[in-house]
């Protein structure tokens, strides 16, 4: 009877939408980039972060951006397998991670995700954030320089940097101020316009950015009680991160540094501010590409992230 009641009780998790992981955590969605990936639960300062790994070889940490989660990252871990490790978790409070009571912003996620990855038993990394993930990334490189070796930084910018102003305040780009209980009691129900507008917009070609499938997994993932605000709780975090970036950008990086960005997107003045934050800083800016350039330039994107971080 025991057996039964477990049974069934899976069947009703999944029915809802819900599965349990080998682990016994309960997640909201399978993570399923293939033959010899796994996806856990690491218990990180109260709360969970949800990480799959794979590969074989040196470690790369994939850290997503905002209006996606970590199954951004299929195509490329399973490219980077067969040489790296490749450790994808979602950022805290998004994806399968659980939602923190406190510290939503980057240094603490940097931290979290930090965590998350010395409790793999990995300690020497190579990082790639894109969006919200690079400014994680960043945090994750300047706080930890000993156990980072390389850091890619894709398409967005970095608060608190020269040159992050006149993209913060353009008030073409409204979403960044846009949270709160009005904001979620204008969105709630319409998830799906309001993820549209970055999936659109901030494409070279609104045809040819996130496919149909994965724009209704993600606008499902973020849809979940919670989610919303703490995905939103990152970008209220950037007057904050301002003045946590301006501390760390007085230390130049001494690894090297990738910044790859769409041409008709903040590609230009990504690169002008790795340049600040690194002596060792290459600048690669993709022609007819936007924001998504995983999904818009997909070869090209992917060719130019192996490349770095294959070097020596």
């Amino acid at each position: 009877m025991r057996y039964v009641s477990l049974v069934s009780l899976r069947f009703a998790l999944l029915a809802l939408g819900w599965f349990v992981s080998p682990a016994g955590v309960a997640q909201a969605f399978p993570v399923n980039f293939g033959t010899g990936f796994t996806t856990r639960d690491v218990q990180v300062d109260g709360s969970t972060v949800s990480v799959t790994v794979g590969g074989r070889g040196p470690v790369v940490v994939l850290l997503h951006g905002y209006g996606e989660d970590s199954r951004m990252w299929k195509p490329l871990a399973i490219a980077l397998a067969p040489q790296f490790t490749v450790v994808a978790p979602d950022l805290p409070g998004i994806g399968n991670s659980s939602i923190p009571s406190s510290g939503i912003d980057m240094k603490t996620s940097a931290r979290r995700v930090r965590d998350a990855v010395k409790t793999l038993g990995y300690s020497k990394v190579r990082v790639v954030g894109h969006d919200i993930g690079l400014m994680v990334a960043y945090a994750y490189a300047a706080m930890y320089p000993r156990e980072v070796e390389r850091l890619a930084l894709m398409d967005a910018f970095l608060p608190g940097v020269a040159g992050w102003e006149p993209i913060y305040d353009n008030p073409n780009l409204w979403h960044f101020r846009f949270h709160g209980p009005t904001p979620l009691a204008l969105v709630t129900g319409r998830e799906r316009t309001y993820f549209d507008y970055y999936w659109n917009d901030f494409a070279a070609d609104a045809h040819h950015s996130i496919p149909e499938v994965q724009r209704s997994e993600y606008t499902a993932a973020y849809a979940r009680p919670g989610r919303m605000t703490a995905g939103w709780a990152y970008f209220a975090s950037f007057p904050k991160t301002a003045t946590d970036f301006a501390k760390l950008a007085t230390v130049p990086l001494t690894i090297p540094v990738l910044s790859i960005g769409g041409a008709k997107s903040l590609g230009p003045q990504l690169g002008a501010q790795a340049k600040l934050i690194s002596p060792n800083a290459t600048v690669i800016v993709l022609k007819n590409a936007g924001h998504w350039i995983m999904e818009e330039q997909p070869a090209e994107t992917m060719s130019a992230i192996e490349q770095f971080l294959e070097r020596t």
